[in-house]
Protein backbone atom coordinates (compact mmCIF):
# COMPACT_ATOMS: atom_id res chain seq x y z
CA UNK A 1 0.00 0.00 0.00
CA UNK A 2 1.24 3.56 -1.21
CA UNK A 3 -0.01 7.11 -1.10
CA UNK A 4 1.28 8.33 -3.84
CA UNK A 5 -0.29 7.16 -7.18
CA UNK A 6 2.13 8.63 -9.71
CA UNK A 7 4.75 11.71 -10.06
CA UNK A 8 4.87 13.99 -12.78
CA UNK A 9 8.04 16.13 -12.30
CA UNK A 10 7.47 17.84 -9.12
CA UNK A 11 3.78 17.22 -8.99
CA UNK A 12 2.77 13.94 -6.75
CA UNK A 13 -0.39 13.06 -7.31
CA UNK A 14 -1.78 11.04 -4.24
CA UNK A 15 -4.51 8.23 -4.80
CA UNK A 16 -6.42 10.22 -1.70
CA UNK A 17 -6.69 13.59 -4.21
CA UNK A 18 -7.06 11.20 -7.29
CA UNK A 19 -10.12 9.13 -5.74
CA UNK A 20 -11.65 12.04 -4.20
CA UNK A 21 -11.59 14.26 -7.43
CA UNK A 22 -13.04 11.08 -8.99
CA UNK A 23 -15.77 10.56 -6.35
CA UNK A 24 -16.87 13.92 -7.07
CA UNK A 25 -16.98 13.99 -10.98
CA UNK A 26 -18.72 10.64 -10.78
CA UNK A 27 -21.27 11.89 -8.41
CA UNK A 28 -21.62 15.16 -10.60
CA UNK A 29 -21.90 13.20 -13.88
CA UNK A 30 -24.71 10.47 -11.95
CA UNK A 31 -26.38 13.94 -11.44
CA UNK A 32 -26.44 14.68 -14.52
CA UNK A 33 -27.75 11.77 -16.02
CA UNK A 34 -30.84 11.89 -13.92
CA UNK A 35 -31.53 15.55 -14.43
CA UNK A 36 -33.69 14.95 -17.46
CA UNK A 37 -35.76 12.75 -15.30
CA UNK A 38 -36.54 15.89 -13.36
CA UNK A 39 -36.96 17.85 -15.84
CA UNK A 40 -33.96 19.64 -15.95
CA UNK A 41 -31.16 20.25 -18.10
CA UNK A 42 -27.79 18.21 -17.33
CA UNK A 43 -25.88 21.44 -18.22
CA UNK A 44 -27.40 23.44 -15.36
CA UNK A 45 -26.00 20.07 -12.98
CA UNK A 46 -22.92 20.60 -14.33
CA UNK A 47 -22.66 24.42 -14.19
CA UNK A 48 -23.85 24.04 -10.34
CA UNK A 49 -20.90 21.81 -9.70
CA UNK A 50 -18.10 24.06 -9.68
CA UNK A 51 -19.82 26.45 -6.99
CA UNK A 52 -20.55 23.20 -4.80
CA UNK A 53 -16.87 21.92 -5.15
CA UNK A 54 -16.02 25.44 -4.01
CA UNK A 55 -18.66 25.25 -1.24
CA UNK A 56 -17.48 21.77 -0.38
CA UNK A 57 -13.59 22.69 0.08
CA UNK A 58 -14.14 25.96 2.21
CA UNK A 59 -16.27 24.10 4.72
CA UNK A 60 -14.46 21.14 4.81
CA UNK A 61 -11.32 23.03 5.53
CA UNK A 62 -13.04 24.95 7.85
CA UNK A 63 -14.66 22.51 9.91
CA UNK A 64 -10.76 21.10 9.84
CA UNK A 65 -9.07 23.83 11.15
CA UNK A 66 -11.45 24.91 13.71
CA UNK A 67 -12.15 21.01 15.17
CA UNK A 68 -7.63 21.41 15.24
CA UNK A 69 -7.27 25.06 16.00
CA UNK A 70 -5.97 24.60 19.49
CA UNK A 71 -3.82 21.28 19.08
CA UNK A 72 -1.95 22.35 15.78
CA UNK A 73 -2.95 25.51 13.76
CA UNK A 74 -2.93 27.73 16.58
CA UNK A 75 0.62 27.03 16.91
CA UNK A 76 1.50 27.51 13.15
CA UNK A 77 1.72 29.95 10.53
CA UNK A 78 -1.69 31.35 9.03
CA UNK A 79 -0.37 30.05 5.97
CA UNK A 80 -0.70 26.57 6.75
CA UNK A 81 -4.41 27.08 6.70
CA UNK A 82 -4.70 27.16 2.89
CA UNK A 83 -2.47 24.45 2.69
CA UNK A 84 -5.03 21.85 1.49
CA UNK A 85 -2.81 19.59 -0.15
CA UNK A 86 -1.14 18.55 3.33
CA UNK A 87 -4.41 17.09 4.30
CA UNK A 88 -8.05 18.27 6.35
CA UNK A 89 -11.11 18.35 5.17
CA UNK A 90 -13.86 16.91 6.87
CA UNK A 91 -17.19 15.39 5.10
CA UNK A 92 -19.57 17.30 7.67
CA UNK A 93 -18.30 20.48 6.75
CA UNK A 94 -18.05 19.59 2.98
CA UNK A 95 -21.69 19.02 3.10
CA UNK A 96 -23.25 22.19 4.47
CA UNK A 97 -20.51 24.04 2.92
CA UNK A 98 -21.94 22.20 -0.52
CA UNK A 99 -25.72 23.14 0.71
CA UNK A 100 -24.56 26.62 1.33
CA UNK A 101 -23.35 27.38 -2.04
CA UNK A 102 -25.63 25.54 -4.04
CA UNK A 103 -28.79 27.56 -2.05
CA UNK A 104 -27.13 30.70 -2.73
CA UNK A 105 -26.42 29.83 -6.72
CA UNK A 106 -30.08 28.64 -7.18
CA UNK A 107 -31.59 31.17 -5.82
CA UNK A 108 -29.74 33.39 -7.98
CA UNK A 109 -30.38 31.40 -11.08
CA UNK A 110 -34.92 31.10 -10.05
CA UNK A 111 -34.19 27.32 -10.22
CA UNK A 112 -36.27 24.76 -8.13
CA UNK A 113 -33.73 24.24 -5.00
CA UNK A 114 -35.65 20.76 -3.78
CA UNK A 115 -35.69 19.63 -7.23
CA UNK A 116 -32.11 19.55 -7.85
CA UNK A 117 -31.27 18.64 -4.42
CA UNK A 118 -32.93 15.10 -5.26
CA UNK A 119 -31.05 14.80 -8.19
CA UNK A 120 -28.13 15.60 -6.51
CA UNK A 121 -28.56 13.07 -3.76
CA UNK A 122 -27.54 9.99 -5.28
CA UNK A 123 -24.72 11.11 -6.68
CA UNK A 124 -23.14 12.50 -3.02
CA UNK A 125 -23.32 9.08 -1.79
CA UNK A 126 -21.52 7.69 -4.56
CA UNK A 127 -18.92 10.19 -4.56
CA UNK A 128 -18.38 9.43 -0.98
CA UNK A 129 -18.36 5.85 -1.14
CA UNK A 130 -15.19 6.64 -3.88
CA UNK A 131 -13.78 9.22 -1.53
CA UNK A 132 -13.53 6.98 1.50
CA UNK A 133 -11.29 4.39 -0.55
CA UNK A 134 -8.87 7.19 -1.03
CA UNK A 135 -9.16 7.29 2.82
CA UNK A 136 -8.66 4.13 3.28
CA UNK A 137 -5.62 4.20 0.83
CA UNK A 138 -4.21 7.19 2.49
CA UNK A 139 -4.12 6.10 6.52
CA UNK A 140 -6.88 8.66 7.43
CA UNK A 141 -9.96 8.15 9.46
CA UNK A 142 -8.69 4.63 10.24
CA UNK A 143 -10.26 2.62 13.12
CA UNK A 144 -9.78 1.45 16.40
CA UNK A 145 -7.54 -1.93 17.16
CA UNK A 146 -8.78 -5.36 16.22
CA UNK A 147 -7.88 -9.34 15.96
CA UNK A 148 -9.97 -9.53 12.93
CA UNK A 149 -8.71 -11.37 10.19
CA UNK A 150 -9.45 -8.14 8.09
CA UNK A 151 -7.70 -6.16 10.02
CA UNK A 152 -5.57 -3.41 8.07
CA UNK A 153 -1.82 -3.18 9.56
CA UNK A 154 -0.09 -0.08 7.82
CA UNK A 155 3.46 1.15 7.44
CA UNK A 156 5.20 2.42 10.26
CA UNK A 157 5.33 5.73 8.62
CA UNK A 158 1.30 6.39 8.35
CA UNK A 159 0.81 7.19 11.86
CA UNK A 160 -1.71 4.60 12.48
CA UNK A 161 -1.37 2.17 15.68
CA UNK A 162 1.07 -0.54 14.71
CA UNK A 163 -1.20 -2.91 15.49
CA UNK A 164 -4.00 -3.95 13.45
CA UNK A 165 -7.38 -1.23 12.87
CA UNK A 166 -11.05 -2.23 11.31
CA UNK A 167 -10.88 -0.73 7.39
CA UNK A 168 -13.54 1.74 9.06
CA UNK A 169 -13.26 3.53 5.62
CA UNK A 170 -14.20 0.58 3.18
CA UNK A 171 -17.16 -0.56 5.79
CA UNK A 172 -18.42 3.30 5.27
CA UNK A 173 -17.44 2.91 1.25
CA UNK A 174 -19.72 -0.34 1.57
CA UNK A 175 -22.56 1.35 3.36
CA UNK A 176 -21.99 4.79 1.64
CA UNK A 177 -22.79 2.95 -2.13
CA UNK A 178 -25.77 1.02 -0.49
CA UNK A 179 -27.39 4.42 0.25
CA UNK A 180 -26.61 5.58 -3.24
CA UNK A 181 -28.68 2.50 -4.53
CA UNK A 182 -31.23 3.15 -2.34
CA UNK A 183 -31.68 6.59 -3.16
CA UNK A 184 -31.21 6.13 -6.96
CA UNK A 185 -33.83 3.54 -6.58
CA UNK A 186 -36.45 5.77 -4.49
CA UNK A 187 -35.73 8.76 -7.04
CA UNK A 188 -37.98 7.04 -9.92
CA UNK A 189 -41.02 7.31 -7.18
CA UNK A 190 -40.92 10.05 -5.37
CA UNK A 191 -43.74 11.66 -5.55
CA UNK A 192 -42.48 15.50 -3.63
CA UNK A 193 -39.66 17.02 -4.57
CA UNK A 194 -37.07 17.09 -1.50
CA UNK A 195 -38.10 13.71 -0.22
CA UNK A 196 -35.13 11.85 -1.56
CA UNK A 197 -32.42 14.59 -0.11
CA UNK A 198 -34.13 14.18 3.53
CA UNK A 199 -33.79 10.27 3.27
CA UNK A 200 -30.05 10.90 2.21
CA UNK A 201 -29.59 13.25 5.38
CA UNK A 202 -31.42 10.76 7.69
CA UNK A 203 -29.78 7.69 6.66
CA UNK A 204 -26.29 9.41 6.47
CA UNK A 205 -26.34 10.05 9.61
CA UNK A 206 -27.20 6.91 10.95
CA UNK A 207 -24.31 5.26 8.80
CA UNK A 208 -22.24 8.10 10.23
CA UNK A 209 -23.48 7.78 13.48
CA UNK A 210 -22.67 4.30 13.73
CA UNK A 211 -19.29 4.06 11.96
CA UNK A 212 -17.79 6.63 14.82
CA UNK A 213 -17.86 4.03 17.43
CA UNK A 214 -14.69 2.49 15.31
CA UNK A 215 -13.32 5.21 14.33
CA UNK A 216 -9.91 5.28 16.21
CA UNK A 217 -8.73 8.91 14.70
CA UNK A 218 -11.51 10.68 17.09
CA UNK A 219 -10.43 9.69 20.68
CA UNK A 220 -12.00 12.81 21.90
CA UNK A 221 -15.33 12.19 23.08
CA UNK A 222 -17.28 15.68 24.68
CA UNK A 223 -20.23 15.40 24.12
CA UNK A 224 -23.07 13.80 26.37
CA UNK A 225 -22.91 9.73 26.62
CA UNK A 226 -19.41 9.84 25.33
CA UNK A 227 -20.23 11.06 22.00
CA UNK A 228 -17.81 12.39 19.14
CA UNK A 229 -18.37 15.92 17.80
CA UNK A 230 -19.26 14.24 13.96
CA UNK A 231 -22.17 11.54 15.89
CA UNK A 232 -23.56 14.83 17.61
CA UNK A 233 -23.61 16.55 13.88
CA UNK A 234 -24.65 12.70 12.72
CA UNK A 235 -27.65 13.04 14.52
CA UNK A 236 -28.41 16.82 13.98
CA UNK A 237 -28.44 15.50 10.24
CA UNK A 238 -30.84 12.69 11.21
CA UNK A 239 -32.91 14.73 12.60
CA UNK A 240 -32.85 17.44 9.91
CA UNK A 241 -33.62 14.68 7.22
CA UNK A 242 -36.86 13.53 9.60
CA UNK A 243 -37.84 16.76 9.77
CA UNK A 244 -37.91 17.56 6.24
CA UNK A 245 -39.46 14.31 5.18
CA UNK A 246 -42.20 15.36 6.93
CA UNK A 247 -42.58 18.96 5.70
CA UNK A 248 -42.17 17.59 2.23
CA UNK A 249 -44.72 14.87 2.99
CA UNK A 250 -47.76 17.00 2.24
CA UNK A 251 -46.16 20.53 0.93
CA UNK A 252 -44.10 21.69 -1.84
CA UNK A 253 -44.42 20.87 -5.81
CA UNK A 254 -44.92 17.84 -6.93
CA UNK A 255 -42.30 15.56 -8.45
CA UNK A 256 -43.75 15.70 -12.11
CA UNK A 257 -46.03 18.79 -11.99
CA UNK A 258 -49.49 18.11 -14.20
CA UNK A 259 -49.72 19.63 -17.69
CA UNK A 260 -52.18 21.79 -18.87
CA UNK A 261 -55.15 19.42 -20.64
CA UNK A 262 -57.73 21.21 -22.82
CA UNK A 263 -61.24 20.35 -22.85
CA UNK A 264 -61.66 16.32 -23.76
CA UNK A 265 -58.08 15.82 -23.76
CA UNK A 266 -56.77 12.37 -20.98
CA UNK A 267 -54.68 13.35 -18.03
CA UNK A 268 -51.08 13.44 -18.30
CA UNK A 269 -47.84 14.06 -16.76
CA UNK A 270 -44.75 15.93 -18.12
CA UNK A 271 -41.32 15.16 -17.35
CA UNK A 272 -39.93 18.08 -19.33
CA UNK A 273 -40.99 21.26 -17.03
CA UNK A 274 -40.45 21.44 -13.23
CA UNK A 275 -42.05 24.27 -11.37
Amino acid sequence: MHRIAFELGPVTVTWYGLLVTAGFLAGLLNARRRAPRAGLSGDTVMDLGFWLMIGAMLGGRLYYVAANWSDYYAHQPMREILMIHHGGLVFHGGLIGAVLAGYLYVRRRGLPFWNLADVLAPGIALGHAIGRVGCWINGCCYGIPTQMPWAIHYPPDYGVPGEGVHPVQLYEAFLDFALFVLLARWFGSRRQTGRIFAWYLALYGLVRFGIEFLRGDSPVRWLPAGLTAAQGVSLLLVAAGLILLAIRRTGGPPALPEEPRQAGAPEAHSRNAQP
